[in-house]
């Protein structure tokens, strides 16, 4: 089915992205998965957009070099613009085959240009160079140039690990300098917390008087963080809630226009499409938009443009306003009929001191049962992920993974504090995009239940639903969710 604003290429999937943006156009290079056996090489294609919700596929950006070629996979990098009007694309260079000092794959850091407005490429292998003195050879990767007015010179930001320390501990981001993106001088490390295996996709941007930078581990966590600093050299401040998104949400790396930051990530894919199979690297191409605090700090939430996609009608799933009073219990409502396979829910929800959950169900069936459901836990200050019934273990009534408190990874913090609320739902298919006051996302897939109603629930409290609208992009009266106020008041 057509995702739209969720853009994946036809039988193949979206790696890294590459955001360049220009003349109010996003230029959207990406690693262009087919998951092909044998391995074909991995190039870049090119997506464009200007309204962040339909894009347009250019298809090869810039081609593997071939079997026997230092770039047989060209892996992620960077473009920027010089004062000539060349564009310039840094990117990585990797072959199986190819082993560094350390007998592991070697990775390059190589160097493209354009004179035709990014519509092709000349590569410049003389340009191409490994890691420098201290660093493993296996990893050289995700070049991020940048233009540091302030000292008159390039920054190239790298991906690299030291060849020392405990092996789990060896990740740096590595910083080469150029006058002229064609010759680099190594400098010093541009961030080295000795704290991840490596720190993938690096990039690094200013917003106002806070510097930002930006980058992806797989070591302690799967996601993408970011740190704060006054000055591009630091130190870098954590902030309370450093990730963009969840375990799903991969690679982000982000483009400014009009004063607007976008974050473009991937939703990754499930081994099989099932709920339960492994995250796979690559998926669906998803854009976020981040918020700039009073102190700095980033709120990220869906695109107005995304929202706009969807019908301004809304049809409640609940009168407005409705409590469910369930102290010691659970109380749920669901809508009359199933949803349709792509719809945007919305609620607001008063929650008071000392409630142990509430949220939303999503595609669940007759007596709400079984569902998929997004649970606000307000004294563990968290947004989770969960489903029932969970994997099945064994044959026994108790054999359920009782004990296990949500989909493993899918865990979101966000501050709870007794008060009003907003949870909102966007369901593309497969497809979720969850966000709680405009401010913490998590993105996931959705496989197993394809159909089924939606609703509102709480667990050992008592909630109002101020508001619980869904809208879909169809004939708003063909697919409005209605009350069944029978189930209103179901406990258990």
């Amino acid at each position: 089915m057509q995702q739209r604003g969720f853009p994946r290429p036809t039988d193949a999937w979206v790696g890294d992205v590459i955001p360049w943006q220009e003349g109010g156009v996003f230029h959207l290079f990406y690693l262009h998965e087919t998951r092909a056996q044998p391995k074909e090489g991995m190039p870049w294609h090119r997506l464009t957009t200007t309204d962040l919700v339909d894009f347009s596929d250019l298809g090869v950006a810039l081609e593997s070099g071939g079997a026997s070629a230092a770039d047989f996979n060209a892996y992620t990098g960077s473009v920027v613009l010089d004062d000539a009007g060349v564009h310039h694309l840094f990117y990585t260079g990797q072959n199986p085959e190819r082993v560094g000092d350390d007998g592991l794959p070697l990775q390059l850091v190589m160097h493209a240009t354009s004179d035709d407005g990014m519509a092709s490429w000349t590569k410049h292998p003389e340009h191409t160079f490994g890691a420098t003195a201290g660093y493993e050879t296996a990893d050289w990767r995700d070049p991020f140039v940048f233009r540091d007015e302030e000292a008159g010179l390039w920054r190239m930001l790298i991906t690299a690990r030291h060849v020392d320390g405990a092996p789990r501990r060896r990740g740096v981001i590595a910083q080469c300098t150029s006058r002229d993106l064609e010759s680099w001088v190594a400098d010093e490390p541009f961030w080295d917390p000795r704290r991840c295996i490596a720190h993938e996709c690096p990039e690094v941007f200013r917003w106002g008087g806070w510097w930002y930078l930006v980058s992806s581990e797989f070591s302690d966590a799967f996601t993408t963080r970011y740190r704060m600093s006054r000055d591009l050299h630091g130190p870098w401040i954590v902030p309370e809630h450093d990730t963009i998104d969840g375990r799903a949400f991969y690679a982000a790396k982000s483009a400014e226009r009009d004063g607007r930051r976008f974050f473009f990530g991937w939703i990754a894919t499930r081994e099989g499409s099932r709920d339960d199979g492994p995250w796979q690297w690559a998926g669906t191409l998803s854009v976020l938009e981040a918020e700039q605090r009073a102190d700095g700090t980033l709120a990220f939430h869906p695109a107005e443009e995304l929202r706009d996609t969807f019908d301004r009608a809304e049809a409640p799933i609940v009168d407005a306003p409705t409590s469910l009073d369930a102290p010691d219990g659970y109380a749920h409502v669901l809508s009359a009929d199933d949803a349709p396979a792509s719809f945007r829910l919305v609620t607001t929800i008063e929650i008071p001191e000392a409630t142990t959950e509430c949220g939303v169900l999503l595609r669940a069936g007759a007596d709400g049962d079984e569902s998929y459901v997004l649970r606000l836990e307000p004294r563990r200050h968290r947004l989770v992920m969960d489903r029932w019934p969970r994997r099945i273990t064994g044959t026994e009534q108790w054999q359920i993974s009782g004990d296990v408190p949500f989909a493993v990874e899918l865990e979101r913090p966000c501050r709870l504090e007794p008060g009003v609320h907003t949870l909102e739902v966007i369901v593309d298919g497969d497809l979720l995009v969850a966000t709680v006051d405009d401010a913490v996302v998590l993105s996931t897939r959705i496989h197993d239940r394809p159909a089924g109603r939606v609703g509102v629930f709480v667990g050992e409290g008592r909630v109002t639903f101020l508001t619980a609208t869904l809208s879909s992009r169809e004939s708003h009266a063909a697919h409005a969710a209605t009350p069944d106020r029978e189930l209103l008041a179901t406990a258990r």
